[in-house]
């Protein structure tokens, strides 16, 4: 079974223009358990004393989940972070040439060195290790492969495979954690971003070829276009996998909005998942067919994640539509009298870009009585 390892708290966070307070931190963490998080990354202790402050506190809430913390494979961000009391940490390098060169002026053996000290020493702490590779996607197997043996020389935990700047394809990203699963060292976590909307696709792609685990931030929020949905990919392990998760279809929609909201960004209402319009059926022929059999269209029902089915009085109605709308309001009409009225709701919601209320509705129908 896949983990999800949500970095909301993390990487989620590091979107631009987006900045939690402790009470919305404590809030994510506690609906991100009731959804069936299996682990949560909640901070960076490296950032200071208030991020220090908000991590005891996430840890103190006593959630039943592992709580780790995002580190510089350096001393000093270990330190800071053994300080908060977590039990796990992720020790981040860079893995391309290119961030290699940026941050560690291309001396790999200097970085490695500084690799082997950190999990040393969190390990003699008695610390989950995961290993971050940093633009894993932009770096060679080789590399990667170096580092997982190192890591599991140390007894490090976990390597964390991170599509950095988001340009893989499934495929390529089955070959290369195939390749990497295939070494038997360490267990793979699939860290992937969206610029190119490929963020679960690729995740799940990883776990297709054996990755163990895939980090996640509530309704994808991230660092340019986001990171791989939670709400998307939980719903895609459970009906598409066929895995037994824990979802709590109230939480869900609930952790959704306090998502946004802490953001200060607005929902799609045709977001997957948690969108208010995605169980919305204004065409005539997919109306009668969920009328008939709820299945028709619909890959899950509305009601695992704390949604409303509605059939909306649009330029698409068709007659079950308005039969339906009417018959909940007492009302028995004549099918040659939906006929009649279906071309005058047209006309009325392609005029004015909206859909017909109820009250509408009933005033349009006397109308065409009268008529």
């Amino acid at each position: 079974m896949a983990l999800i390892n949500d970095t909301t708290l993390r990487d989620g966070e590091q979107a631009p223009y987006v900045a939690f307070n402790t009470k919305e931190k404590l809030s994510i963490a506690q609906g991100l358990v009731a959804c069936g998080a299996d682990e949560l990354e909640i901070g960076i202790p490296a950032m200071g004393v208030k991020e220090q402050e908000d991590i005891k506190e996430l840890l103190a809430l006593g959630l039943d989940v592992q709580m780790m913390t995002w580190n510089r494979a350096k001393m000093s961000d270990l330190e800071a972070s053994l300080a908060c009391g977590v039990k796990a940490v992720d020790l981040s390098i860079p893995i391309s040439d290119i961030l290699i060169d940026v941050k560690f002026g291309g001396k790999k053996s200097a970085m490695l060195k500084e690799l082997e000290a950190t999990i040393r020493a969190a390990k003699r702490e008695g610390l989950f290790v995961c290993i971050g590779g940093e633009d894993s996607s932009r770096g060679s197997l080789d590399f990667m492969a170096e580092v997982m043996y190192l890591g599991h020389e140390l007894g490090a935990d976990r390597f964390r495979y991170c599509d950095t700047i988001g340009i893989m394809t499934p495929m390529q990203t089955y070959e290369d954690i195939k390749a990497l699963t295939s070494l038997n060292l360490l267990p793979i976590e699939m860290h992937t971003h969206n610029d190119f909307g490929l963020a679960n696709a690729n995740a799940l792609s990883g776990v297709d070829a054996g990755a163990l685990s895939i980090n996640t931030t509530v309704i994808g929020l991230g660092e340019r276009a986001g990171n791989a949905s939670f709400e998307q990919i939980s719903m895609a392990l459970k009906h598409l996998y066929g895995q037994k998760r824990r979802i709590d279809a109230f939480e869900m929609h609930n952790l959704a909005t306090c998502v946004a909201n802490a953001a200060g960004i607005t929902l799609s209402p045709s977001a997957p998942i948690v969108g208010e319009r995605i169980f919305s059926h204004e065409s005539g022929i997919h109306a009668d067919g969920m009328m008939k059999n709820s299945l028709a269209y619909e890959p899950f029902d509305a009601d695992e994640v704390g949604c409303r089915r509605a059939y909306p009085i649009g330029k698409h109605s068709g007659a079950s539509t308005i039969m339906y709308h009417l018959t909940q309001l007492g009302i028995t009409a004549e099918k040659h009298t939906l006929q009649i009225l279906l071309p005058r709701i047209r006309e009325i919601v392609t005029s004015r870009k909206r859909v017909l209320d109820s009250h509408e509705l009933v005033a349009l129908y006397k109308e065409s009585l009268c008529s």
